[in-house]
């Protein structure tokens, strides 16, 4: 299994940035359309990223050609980062014109890099017109303002999420199949792992930047709890799913490109976002945690958890084709919570308390089943 490399590190420190960026866009804009928007933004973002994951997937991020390319991105992605509170004001246009050389960029790249390989020369052939096609819808996302802004965006991630799920057919040339592509699945799992650790390392670099500026005693003993759930949150997918679920990609055979697409490009944002939200959660641990719980920050404190335990759920079940019931009766205690904590009311800290309790349940739960052999068939 190739190991991922020193320069993809390098370059996915820009991306620690990136979820600060939108962690603190969604506690800037508590409402359902912050929601939508941050959700579209990631959904932006993770195609930056992911696609580039599949790339040195297949290249040597070693190399010198592959590092400039690399270096290239993260300037483009660090510019992306940077125009995210802006981007659905001022700054939209920008991240738009930044998106499409990334991602046109990037493939053109590929499909000259991988000359004398028949079939990644072919997959790349086959999704360049589609990255060309959704760049023309983020340009004129870029251009258009307000809700138009947001359809067209939309439209970009539909029509990159049907393209992949159905193998981008074109005209002429057919479409790539899954089970044909040259995939190094445990290098992509680390790939993802990787990712998921940014995500939780920028949860804890938001409430310490929060406790920075308002600390005392209880803002401290807020900040153990918040700390306490990230703690959970990584349990719950590094302590026996992580290097199970390498082990399962890496010997899945040709079963491998379905799997990787499937839980590395549709699985894993949405256990990011599950971060992303429990960080706005955790801001608002730190802020108020004496403070009766709204509807939004129970949303943030139990939703949170609850995505990402969702995501978890079906990346394990994607794998093991088994549910695991643990984290689905998590997910239901959770969110049967919500009205709970805000009906009563509960203090914020208590609604963090229990998120956290129910995630350590699973923890728990986890301890005392019956481990399953790593292996790429029905569990």
């Amino acid at each position: 299994m190739e190991s991922t490399t020193s320069t993809e590190l390098f370059f996915d420190l820009v991306f620690i940035f990136t979820i600060t960026q939108l962690a603190h866009y969604l506690i800037a804009h508590p409402d359902w359309r912050g929601a939508a928007r941050t959700t579209l933004l990631l959904a932006l973002v993770w195609f930056v990223w992911v696609y580039t994951a599949w790339l040195t997937n297949w290249l040597q991020p070693e190399r010198a050609p592959v590092r400039a390319l690399l270096i290239g991105l993260m300037l483009g992605s660090l510019l992306l980062s940077a125009a995210v509170p802006g981007a659905f004001a001022g700054t939209g246009l920008l991240f738009a014109l930044v998106y499409v050389p990334v991602q046109v960029g990037r493939t053109l790249f590929g499909l000259w890099a991988v000359q004398g390989h028949p079939l990644l020369v072919d997959g790349f052939q086959k999704t360049l017109p589609w990255f060309v096609g959704t760049s023309v819808l983020m340009v004129l996302g870029g251009l258009a303002g307000g809700s138009a802004r947001e359809a067209l965006w939309a439209a970009a991630i539909v029509v990159e999420v049907v393209g992949l799920s159905i193998g981008y057919p074109v005209p002429g040339l057919g479409r790539t199949r899954a089970e044909r592509w040259v995939v190094e699945g445990g290098h992509l799992a680390q790939r993802c792992q990787a990712f998921i650790l940014i995500a939780l390392g920028e949860s804890i670099l938001v409430t310490g930047s929060t406790l920075a500026q308002r600390l005392n005693m209880i803002t401290s003993g807020a900040f153990v709890l918040a700390f306490a759930g990230s703690v959970a949150l990584w349990w719950v997918y590094f302590a026996r799913s992580a290097p199970a679920a390498t082990e399962v990609i890496a010997r899945a055979g040709e079963r491998t490109g379905g799997l990787s697409r499937v839980a590395f490009n549709y699985l894993h944002p949405v256990m990011v976002a599950g971060i992303i939200v429990t960080a706005a959660g955790d801001e608002r641990l730190l802020s108020e945690p004496g403070a009766d719980t709204t509807m939004v920050t129970a949303l943030f404190a139990l939703g949170g958890p609850a995505l990402f335990l969702a995501g978890h759920a079906a990346y394990k079940a994607v794998l093991w084709r088994v549910w695991p019931t643990s984290r689905i009766a998590a997910l239901v205690v959770l969110l049967a919570l919500v009205p709970v904590c805000v009906l009563l009311p509960l203090p914020v800290v208590a609604c963090a308390a229990l998120a956290t309790a129910v995630t350590v349940a699973v923890i728990v739960a986890d301890r005392f089943r019956v481990p399953r052999a790593a292996s790429p068939g029905p569990a």
